[in-house]
């Protein structure tokens, strides 16, 4: 029974997969996979806010005033935009309020966007693909290397390890003081 709970009850299990639907169908594929769009253009104060944040109507109009215009698909687009109300987008990528996670500090040590949101260039519809457990957080604090690449490709989803990645990584980690903490009170303020 406790191996049923351990596992079944884990984010492993219950979180892994979450794919909600979207108030838009919004393709990541289509925009940051085919287009190439950067994750900056949209996620534009992922480098220097503790959050993420969730684009504004206006990011989306930026484009969509010259480029499909009329299409209906973005009509709740062009209404948002009217009447001033943003877009609810359900959030996928969730951490329990009592964890903090600051997103400048992970892209500033260059732990790429790939490493917690998966190839999301290649997501029609955005799920969640790691655990974002405090173990799975913990794995990479102790062990960052393999996370590591240069902060100038934390947003290139393409990007692959050279094969002297261990050594680059350990010299990065040297070069910019990266220390990630393994206490509670790193994550738990």
């Amino acid at each position: 029974m406790v191996g049923f709970f351990w596992y079944y009850g884990s984010p492993v299990y219950t979180d892994v997969g979450f794919r909600p639907t979207q108030p838009i169908d919004y393709s990541h594929k289509l925009h940051a996979g085919d287009l190439g769009i950067d994750c900056r253009y949209c996620h534009s104060n992922v480098e220097v806010s503790p959050h993420a944040n969730v684009p504004p109507t206006q990011t989306c109009m930026n484009c969509h005033t010259l480029i499909l215009p009329e299409s209906e698909k973005l009509l709740p687009v062009r209404e948002s935009h009217q009447v001033g109300i943003p877009i609810e987008w359900v959030r996928v990528h969730m951490l329990p309020d009592y964890a903090y996670f600051d997103h400048s500090a992970h892209l500033r040590a260059g732990v790429g966007c790939i490493s917690c949101h998966g190839r999301v260039d290649q997501m029609a519809k955005v799920q969640q693909v790691e655990p974002l457990s405090m173990g799975w957080c913990l794995d990479c604090h102790r062990d960052p290397a393999k996370h590591l690449r240069p902060p100038s490709e934390v947003t290139n989803m393409t990007w692959t390890p050279p094969e002297n990645q261990l050594e680059r990584a350990q010299q990065q980690i040297e070069e910019l003081d990266i220390n990630p903490p393994v206490d509670c009170s790193g994550c738990h303020r």
